[in-house]
């Protein structure tokens, strides 16, 4: 039962952010949206994590699954990847050099209001 209500809550949050993508004309896609509002529920402390835990434990676990579809996409791609991959290359690394960096910033900032 712990279960079917964190995937219930999961996928409420998910077509929430869905929704909102959709009033917003896709400006930020949907489960990115999604995702911050589950953030927010859980850091004001609106849902308790316990619901959530097992459901995202269980997709954590088996993550790589999820990879699969967009590995595929890729392969489909492999025409216009080869033609532009220095620039993808590029902007894959500065991109996950700033997600390093601002992971790290709000990581302290939480750190240091917990202490």
């Amino acid at each position: 039962m712990k279960m079917v209500k964190g995937i219930f809550i999961i996928l409420l949050f998910y077509f929430l952010g869905q929704g909102i993508s959709y009033l917003i004309n896709g400006f930020v896609p949907g489960n990115i949206l999604g995702m911050i509002l589950l953030f927010l529920c859980l850091y004001f402390k609106a849902i308790k994590p316990d619901y959530v835990k097992d459901v995202a434990n269980a997709f954590t676990r088996n993550m790589a699954i999820f990879f699969i579809p967009a590995g595929a996409g890729l392969l489909g791609s492999y025409g216009i990847i080869s033609k532009f991959w220095m620039s993808i290359l590029i902007v894959c690394s500065v991109s996950t050099i700033l997600v390093i960096a601002v992971v790290a910033i709000v990581q302290q900032q939480m750190e240091g209001r917990k202490k």
